[in-house]
C-alpha cells in the first residue's frame, strides 16, 4: 500500500499583492492600500547623480553614515585588539 506523506502533497497558492481582496476578507475592508511601486520607480530612476542607496533623502543618509561609522569603529577596534594581543606578556 505504501506510506502516507506527512505533509500535504498540494502546496498552498502563493499570495501576491494584487488589487483583489483575499478570500477571507470582507469586500469593504481595504486590501493592502495603494500601489506605491510607480512612485518609488520615479524616485529611483531619477538621474540626479546620487547612488541608489541614498535616493530617499535624509533617512538614507543617516543609515549610510551610521553603517560607515560602525564599520570604521569595528575595524579600529579589531586592529587595536590585535595589537594588544600581539604584545609579549611580562610575567
Amino acid at each position: 500500500q505504501g506510506l502516507k506523506p506527512l505533509v500535504p502533497t498540494k502546496s498552498p497558492d502563493p499570495i501576491f499583492g494584487t488589487s483583489k481582496p483575499a478570500p477571507g476578507l470582507p469586500a469593504t475592508d481595504p486590501f493592502l492600500g495603494t500601489n506605491k511601486v510607480p512612485d518609488l520607480q520615479k524616485i529611483f530612476q531619477r538621474s540626479d547623480g546620487l547612488p541608489v542607496h541614498l535616493k530617499r533623502g535624509y533617512p538614507d543618509r543617516m543609515l549610510y553614515r551610521t553603517t560607515m561609522a560602525l564599520t570604521i569603529g569595528g575595524t579600529i577596534y579589531c586592529l587595536v585588539a590585535l595589537y594588544i594581543a600581539s604584545q609579549p606578556k611580562n610575567q
